[in-house]
């Protein structure tokens, strides 16, 4: 019955995002936002994954992996946000998952020597580096027909590399909080998305993956 109630809650919380509410939305009547209905139509039907991340015929590919990362933006916010609480400096002093990958955050600005932070101040400036990343229209332009930058899959795959980082660190610190709260099959869902989605397009390297590769190996099929 617990376990029933923690997964309607964790449900609840990703339809309608009450707490950590998504960063960036797309307009109606927009090409963006028809593709971004497409897409979660796609995903919602419990069709094949490695299908629904497939380029649907005479769309946009760059639009395609646009709108592709904004959603995964917005879905791995609201998925730490489950977490928070558990993941503090005291618990958390630093950005890694588990004894062999620790990460170190550097933005050129602020920080411009990679530099170690407890896993909540990483995260927080890594969501608000991509929010900014995504709500740069001369990154993502939202005008159909305007044209994407040359440095746009170098910027895409910036932010792919650095948001699969916070499903490392959830991952392997705080997976028994979600199987507490029933969530399991919802972030495992998310996550294989995720996966199937950044190697279709080859926008992660290899060995940015490793971490969880026991793990992938197990669930993506």
């Amino acid at each position: 019955m617990a376990a029933a109630r923690g997964r309607a809650a964790f449900k609840n919380f990703f339809e309608k995002d009450k707490t950590f509410r998504p960063k960036k939305r797309f307009d109606r009547g927009t090409l963006k936002y028809s593709l971004h209905k497409q897409a979660n139509a796609s995903l919602n039907s419990g069709i094949d994954l490695k299908e629904v991340v497939k380029l649907p015929p005479g769309e946009d590919a760059n639009d395609w992996v646009a709108v592709h990362v904004v959603d995964f933006f917005n879905r791995i916010n609201l998925l730490y946000g489950t977490v928070c609480e558990n993941c503090t400096e005291q618990s958390c002093p630093t950005m890694c998952g588990g004894p062999r990958y620790e990460y170190h955050w550097c933005d050129g600005v602020n920080y411009k020597k990679p530099t170690a932070l407890p896993a909540p101040q990483y995260i927080g400036l890594l969501m608000e580096w991509v929010e900014s990343q995504i709500n740069d229209e001369n990154l993502f332009p939202v005008q159909i027909g305007s044209p994407f930058p040359k440095n746009y899959v170098a910027v895409v795959k910036k932010i792919l590399k650095r948001l699969f980082r916070v499903f490392v660190h959830v991952y392997i610190h705080h997976f028994d909080k979600l199987v507490a709260m029933g969530a399991e099959a919802h972030i495992n869902t998310c996550y294989k998305h995720f996966y199937y989605f950044v190697t279709e397009y080859n926008l992660i390297n290899k060995s940015e993956l490793e971490p969880l590769r026991e793990m992938t190996e197990r669930i993506c099929h």
